[in-house]
């Protein structure tokens, strides 16, 4: 088996079904958590599970620049914070990671000095300005790019004050930026979200010893630091997604997801693929450090097309790419609504994938926010400019599979190291090898 480029071009070629079991890297939502509120604590945060990725790699960085210790341990890692954070003493660079710019942004509002927060040419093209205006609120000092619309944000840490924040759209990661914003505040801080998005925050924080407030879609928090403790990071459902996808679309195939996170919060995906007719299994299901996990047996089925929108759409966001692909392969038409959120993301989503399929023969209408597929459709080969974004990369590798043997030509897969390093490797483990150039 030939080992996949890790940059630079890739030729993918479909080598049959998806078969096996296999475990993907650690949840890179909780991981980056892991680190973060490990620097924000009062004692030692120990990690297994730690996702080993870029966009992670970028929150180490940036906990490190404010003073604390990060080392590895054999299986875990291990975060001892500062006795308080510090100003760090240069730029702190977030890469590719939105996540990692957002919470770090909560989080120096109520550190005092100063701190500038940039990232890549992706990230620098990402808004910033939904995060910044409720943080002003609470009385932070920040600025940004482009009349306060992009990176880089300077910020200017200071006291703050607690606030009762609505926000438009549902957004784990602006909720956490003001949630950790609010650990450092004079009072209470509330957010309420239109649906629930992913709760790893809130659940983090109580494990740490945090005092979180949760009624219905609104949680707050007062001042307060954490404790620390042990974190054991499931594996990514968004990573497992392209997998989960391909196998339930693909005739013959029947795949298991290992020690798999899911928290309601992010099975949008499972209940999509029931709706949509897949057989889906969980076995072993159980709650490790507050995250419930399984092992989750996706075997190819007939699959129907279905309606996706509204509060499912939080549950998923991440994962739509890979459900657009499954969709061009499911009788009947497939609806995805209110995913505005898919535009701002490390490339317009929507337009790339929608843009991509419909040259690769799938019938499909785009929307403001979102878009219609009709199937099934037999894909042909393409090539793809990935746009410097992981998820594109990995949904067009899985379209491939459908594309009758015709290859389908990724034009730089140095953006799945992001989320994924180890994707085209496991790919191969459950079908066969790509044929391709680039970087060994």
């Amino acid at each position: 088996m030939s080992a996949a480029p890790t940059s630079g071009p890739l030729t993918c070629r479909r080598a049959g079904p998806l078969r096996g079991a296999i475990e993907v890297p650690g949840d890179k939502s909780i991981s980056h958590r892991s680190l973060l509120f490990g620097a924000l604590s009062t004692g030692e945060t120990r990690v297994t599970g730690l996702l080993d990725a870029e966009d992670v790699h970028s929150t180490r960085r940036a906990v490190e620049a404010l003073g604390a210790t990060v080392r590895d341990e054999g299986a875990e890692v291990v975060v001892t914070p500062p006795a308080t954070l510090r100003e760090p003493g240069d730029v702190i660079d977030c890469g590719n990671s939105g996540t990692s710019l957002r919470l770090l942004t909560g989080v120096l509002s109520g550190v005092p000095g100063l701190s500038v927060l940039t990232g890549d040419a992706s990230l620098r093209r990402r808004p910033v300005r939904r995060v910044i205006d409720p943080l002003r609120v609470m009385g932070a000092d920040l600025s940004a790019r482009d009349g306060d619309r992009l990176p880089p944000v300077v910020v200017r840490g200071g006291p703050l004050r607690g606030a009762r924040h609505l926000l438009p759209v549902a957004s784990a990661q602006v909720k956490s930026a003001l949630l950790l914003a609010g650990l450092f505040a004079d009072g209470e801080t509330a957010v309420v979200e239109p649906e629930k998005s992913r709760d790893h925050t809130e659940r983090m924080l109580r494990g740490m010893g945090v005092p979180v407030r949760v009624s219905g879609l609104e949680v707050s928090v007062s001042a307060a630091r954490p404790a620390g403790g042990r974190v054991d990071v499931p594996g990514d459902i968004s990573s497992a997604a392209f997998f989960l996808c391909g196998a339930a679309a693909l005739p013959g195939s029947e795949v298991t997801v290992r020690n798999l996170g899911v928290n309601e919060t992010r099975t949008g995906l499972l209940d999509v693929l029931r709706a949509m007719g897949a057989d889906v299994r969980l076995a072993d299901l159980r709650e490790v450090a507050g995250e419930p996990r399984a092992d989750v047996t996706v075997r190819a089925d007939r699959l129907e097309g279905t309606e996706i929108r509204g509060a499912t759409i939080p549950r998923l966001i991440d994962e739509l790419p890979a459900v657009m692909v499954m969709a061009t392969q499911a009788r009947g038409r497939t609806v995805i609504r209110d995913a505005k959120e898919l535009r701002v993301k490390e490339s317009d989503r929507l337009a790339a994938m929608g843009e991509t399929l419909a040259r690769a023969g799938a019938r499909i209408e785009l929307f403001e926010d979102g878009c219609a597929i009709d199937g099934p459709t037999p894909l042909r080969g393409v090539e793809v400019r990935t746009r410097l974004d992981h998820r594109i990369a990995m949904a067009m590798a899985v379209a491939q599979l459908f594309c009758g043997g015709e290859p389908v030509v990724l034009d730089d897969v140095a953006c799945v190291a992001t989320s994924f390093p180890g994707f085209f490797r496991l790919l191969d483990q459950v079908s066969g090898p790509a044929s391709g150039g680039g970087a060994p």
